[in-house]
């Protein structure tokens, strides 16, 4: 089965060139009746990175994948050109008209701005909202994640005293049909300044924690009933993103650390190694089978 993208969308042509099953919608030949509409919300910066990293976990042969990116329109993106989003992307007003199967919600740099500070909150809670009674299944990542546990749940976050950062291992603490065949431990990234706490959680019956890291703290939560997700982390992240990120700020001359249990050998000469990828195939391939379908 192949995913289907906007024609315009950067992440198209590389895709293809790695051999994945991907299409533009005009050239695309779809099934309706084997097909997951997915929305994502795409609020990070460097959008086409983002792009590559989603569609390549989201990959599945089970499933024909009709993916929109979509944009918050009380923005103006600082990275990526407003020309480029409109071509390639959907405004939420284009796309709340219609059911969609999954939704994503990235994280973004703003997590050291109280929530009602970001310029787009207002937008993205009427996006939640909507996506109550409009999205079978909606996974929440970092910021997005955050953002959304407050804004569903009143459940605050605080700022660390130094940044989450580096590949973790994580614990299974309930068994459900999102991490099937995932096995204990298990590795994931993180890359954030902030973080949730258990007592708020405890607070909201409805909130499943179902997989922490010692160091990391909560990284996944659920309410099943709403088949809603929230991930802390970033199991998306290609395998050369927090290095990425480790070297942007120390060019900039941000105070940070090397991230934790990546570079071989704790050397930022060595190339660091993906220990993360089959456990991210298997979480996402486990979100769109058992959730996002709602034929099945």
């Amino acid at each position: 089965m192949s995913i289907i993208v906007n024609d315009n969308l950067f992440a198209l042509a590389p895709l293809k060139k790695e051999g994945f099953q991907i299409e533009g919608k005009s050239k695309a030949n779809i099934d309706k009746n084997n097909l997951l509409k997915i929305a994502i919300l795409n609020l990070m910066p460097n959008k086409q990175t983002t792009e590559l990293q989603l569609l390549r976990v989201l990959n599945n042969e089970q499933y024909a994948i009709d993916i929109e990116f979509v944009y918050v329109s009380s923005h103006q993106s600082k990275t990526t050109s407003e020309e480029y989003l409109k071509k390639s992307y959907h405004s939420f007003d284009e796309i709340k008209n219609s059911h969609w199967d999954g939704m994503i919600v990235t994280g973004a740099p703003v997590e050291l701005l109280d929530f009602k500070e970001v310029n787009y909150w207002n937008e993205l809670k009427q996006i939640m909202d909507w996506a109550l009674s409009n999205v079978t299944s909606t996974f929440f990542i970092c910021w997005g994640a955050q953002a959304a546990l407050f804004h569903y749940y009143n459940i605050p976050k605080y700022k660390l005293s130094e940044k989450m950062f580096g590949v973790f291992n994580h614990q299974i603490n309930h068994e459900i049909a999102i991490l099937k065949e995932i096995h204990n431990p298990y590795l994931a990234p993180h890359s954030r300044h902030t973080s949730i706490v258990r007592d708020d959680i405890e607070k909201v019956s409805d909130l499943k924690i179902i997989s922490t890291s010692e160091k990391a703290g909560i990284y996944i939560l659920a309410n099943e009933a709403k088949k809603q997700f929230f991930v802390t982390g970033h199991s998306e992240y290609d395998v050369n993103t927090l290095k990425d990120e480790y070297f942007r700020d120390l060019q900039k001359g941000l105070p940070i650390l090397k991230p934790q249990n990546y570079f071989p050998n704790n050397d930022e000469n060595k190339a660091p190694i993906n220990t993360w990828k089959t456990n991210a195939h298997l979480l996402y391939g486990n979100w769109l089978n058992y959730y996002v379908n709602s034929k099945k």
